[in-house]
């Protein structure tokens, strides 16, 4: 088994399922005892801003919010991608608390590492 899961979330509201089960699958992890790095890439960038996530719905799905709290209660870590933030003029002091802004080197430094699980949505 992994001892850590990176994963790249490259959908927001524009792909609701398939964003929506990106975050569910983090949130699982996370609460199984996984260590989790969740990336926001794309249109998922805007989840990593106060209040946006409470903008998302999706029916039979967990509320975003509920998703972003439970990883980060569980020592997830929450990235967006520097590039997705610079083209939405997004800025680390925008973000959520917790999460961070990092490029290309960073997550293919952590997905690369020993024991480590990549997923991409």
């Amino acid at each position: 088994m992994a001892k850590k899961l990176v994963i790249k979330v490259t959908a927001g509201a524009d792909a609701p399922e398939r964003c929506s089960q990106a975050f569910t699958v983090a949130a699982v992890a996370v609460a199984s005892g996984v260590e989790v790095s969740l990336w926001l890439t794309g249109e998922s960038s805007w989840f990593a801003l106060p209040g946006r996530a409470a903008e998302f719905e999706l029916p039979h799905a967990a509320p975003l919010p509920d998703l972003i709290e439970g990883i980060k209660a569980g020592g997830g870590t929450i990235t967006v991608c520097t590039q997705c933030a610079a083209r939405r003029d997004i800025e680390e002091k925008d973000l959520i608390e917790g999460a961070r802004i990092a490029g290309a080197q960073v997550f293919v430094s952590e997905a690369m590492a020993d024991g480590v699980q990549a997923l991409v949505y």
